[in-house]
Order: C-alpha cells, then sequence, then structure tokens
C-alpha cells in the first residue's frame, strides 16, 4: 500500500509518534441487497472501502475517490452513517496513528467493480446475507448503513466504544427486510 506523500514527510519530522488522521469509510450498497467489500493486499481481509483524507480534500470528496481508485466504481454518496474516534494503533514499521472516521452510506452509479489499484487483492459484490468474515465494527456500519435512521451514529460519553456496541454475527448482516 503506497502511503500518501503528506504522511510520509510528517514522518520525517515526528518519527513513529502517534498521528492523528481523518479516515473515510463507504458501505456501498447496491439495489440487490449487496454490498462492495475489497480483499486488503496488506492483511488478506475482507473489508469496507475506506482511506484517509488527502490535506484539503471534503470527507464526500474524497470518499468517492478512494471508492473509484480502489474499485473502478463511481459512487455517490447518499448520507453520513457515523462519525467516531478508532482507538490508537500501529503499523509494523512502529509508526502510532489514531483515526476519527467518517462513514457514508453510498449506491453505484456505474462501473464493474475491479481490482483498480495496489491495496485490493480482490474486489466484488456480497450478499448481505452471506458476508465473508467481517471486523464487528464494519458489521455495526453495514447494519447502521442499513437503518431508515437518517441520523449518524456517534459517541456521547466517553465510556462509549465499538467494543461495547453488539454487532450481528459474523458474516450476517440483518437487513430489516
Amino acid at each position: 500500500m503506497t502511503t500518501p506523500k503528506f504522511i510520509l514527510e510528517l514522518r520525517e519530522k515526528i518519527g513513529h509518534d502517534l498521528l492523528w488522521l481523518t479516515g473515510i469509510t463507504g458501505v456501498v450498497l447496491d439495489d440487490t441487497g449487496q454490498v462492495l467489500l475489497v480483499r486488503r493486499a496488506d492483511n488478506g481481509r475482507w473489508s469496507l472501502v475506506a482511506g484517509i483524507l488527502e490535506p484539503g480534500e471534503q470527507p464526500a470528496v474524497g470518499l468517492l475517490r478512494e471508492i473509484e481508485e480502489e474499485t473502478a466504481v463511481e459512487a455517490a454518496i447518499d448520507r453520513l452513517v457515523s462519525i467516531e474516534s478508532l482507538p490508537p494503533s500501529g503499523y509494523p514499521n512502529g509508526d502510532q496513528v489514531q483515526f476519527l472516521d467518517l462513514c457514508f452510506r453510498c449506491r453505484p452509479l456505474r462501473g464493474e467493480p475491479r481490482v483498480n489499484d495496489d491495496e485490493s487483492l480482490e474486489v466484488r459484490w456480497w450478499p448481505l446475507d452471506d458476508l465473508p468474515p467481517l471486523a464487528p465494527r464494519e458489521l455495526t456500519l453495514i447494519q447502521h448503513a442499513l437503518s431508515p435512521d437518517p441520523m449518524p451514529i456517534f459517541a456521547t460519553d466517553r465510556a462509549t466504544e465499538w467494543a461495547t456496541a453488539e454487532a450481528p454475527a459474523e458474516g450476517r448482516v440483518a437487513t430489516g427486510r
């Protein structure tokens, strides 16, 4: 995976210290009850399309860029699903990061999904009732993207974390249909 130039320049100044970044995640849902997923090149796991905003980039614009760069699918934003601060994490090289993640529900406009960069091994639509193993947080994001409630979810106290949220059983999402 290519590290953005602005991060490399910051790392020259701060080394491996904690870096606060804005992440963006897309729950891309088609009209047939499927979600667009990528199998990541760095760890081989299936996940939602996600990325990092470039300095000065608008979140929705950045996410649409990421979706097209990674999957060759042009999409449109429907709504904001969630805003959350993720726990600090690290990379094998010692870099420490923490993300403020903005998740959006999206719909495809055109394009057939395919691997479109070096960040993914596979790209495809998955039926909501037969998903590959996903992180509990991603299943929760899909669940909230499917909700008819248009309000984004966010923590209202310091004790609220994704780890305490009840997530659907691995590989399944209740569609409410």
